[in-house]
Formats: structure tokens, sequence, C-alpha cells
């Protein structure tokens, strides 16, 4: 209560969370034995159902509670972004773009719908791929953005294999794209790489 939770280990946060330790052991010390086990705290919450409910201490009803705990809190990062709210600064949208996206298994290509201001209208995954890859078809953008009225785009993908250096590929897609939505009068303000854990900006770049 003095330092905030900020202050606590992952160890001390996860046992907040268990509660209650299991015969012979506190929560702090299943916690610390949770942890070995997984790796590391973001490991364990990505872990599938089966494995996380084999752990010792865990089961189903914590599986679900500790879901339903990430899901809160990618839901007040969103809030951040919501409709209608002015894209304030790169920092903001690269750890939205982050969060979203990090964790995808597989490769996925979104797009943050702007209006004249630069107001968020609609944040939607567009295309999935393989892990090394995603098609990616510029119609389908511009039709997307004439649907939603957007003078604006900033694209996002993930690489799943955590490097978020653009490739050969990335950059013609884009370029392809930028292609297509000037057409129409639509800009492309970014196109963001989340990797893991590092973020690319191609308009920082000087890609675009």
């Amino acid at each position: 209560m003095l330092q905030g939770a900020g202050a606590l280990s992952d160890a001390e946060l996860l046992a907040i969370f268990l509660r209650t330790g299991v015969k012979g052991k506190s929560a702090l010390d299943l916690s610390r034995e949770l942890i070995d086990v997984f790796g590391d705290l973001r490991a364990m919450i990505r872990a599938p159902k089966q494995q996380f409910c084999q752990a010792h201490g865990l089961g189903e009803a914590k599986y679900v509670q500790l879901q339903a705990v990430v899901e809160m809190s990618k839901r007040v990062l969103s809030i951040e972004l919501q409709r209608g709210d002015a894209l304030n600064s790169p920092e903001q949208t690269r750890n939205f773009l982050r969060y979203e996206l990090r964790d995808e298994p597989r490769e996925v290509f979104a797009c943050l719908f702007l209006d004249n201001q630069n107001r968020v209208i609609s944040f939607e995954r567009l295309f999935w791929g393989t892990i090394n890859a995603a098609s990616v078809y510029p119609r389908e953008v511009v039709r997307r953005s004439l649907e939603l009225a957007s003078s604006a785009v900033i694209f996002a993908h993930n690489h799943p294999s955590g490097i978020a250096e653009p490739s050969q590929a990335d950059q013609q897609i884009t370029q392809h794209l930028i292609k297509a939505l000037e057409l129409v009068d639509i800009r492309v303000l970014d196109h963001i790489v989340v990797g893991d854990p590092d973020v690319v900006s191609f308009a920082e770049r000087g890609l675009i």
C-alpha cells in the first residue's frame, strides 16, 4: 500500500493473484516455483490452457481468472485509442500496437483508420498469414478505408520471430499501398512493425 504495485516483484504480484498456496508452500513460495517452471511471468500468461492447468497449484479456475486480468489490461489500454480520440504521440500509438500484436502467433496485418484530424475511427485486423508472411491486398485496404471515410491510415504488422526489422517485402507492399491510397486522397502516416521487444516505425526510418 505504501510503495504501490510497481514495487512488487513478479513472484509477489503472482502471489497476490493466487491468494493461497498449497500444502507445505505459501502463495509466495508457489509463485516462485511457477515462475521457475514457466520461465517468466509472460510465458506463464501465454501458456496454453492444458500446460497451464497441469502446473502444480493451478487449474481451470485460475486460468480463466488470469485470462480475464489480461483482457482487462488490454481493454484499459485500448481506451486510449477509442473512436474519436486523437493520436497524441508516436509513443502512445506504438504502445497500443505493441500490446495488440506482439503476442500473435502468426503474422497479422492491421490498420488504424483516422479522420482528417487524426482522430481514431477504427482499429482493425485485416489480413492473417503464416508464421512468415501475410497476404495483403491493396484493393481491400482501399475499399475498407473508403467505407470508413478515413482520411489517413497507419499500418501495422507483427513479426512472430520477434525481430522488428522491416523486410524487403514489407517495404514493397507499403509502397504499393501508398500508391493505391494516393488515388483516393488517403494519406499513409506510418507503418509500424511490431517485434519483441522492439517496434520499428517506417516514418522514423525515412521509409515513408
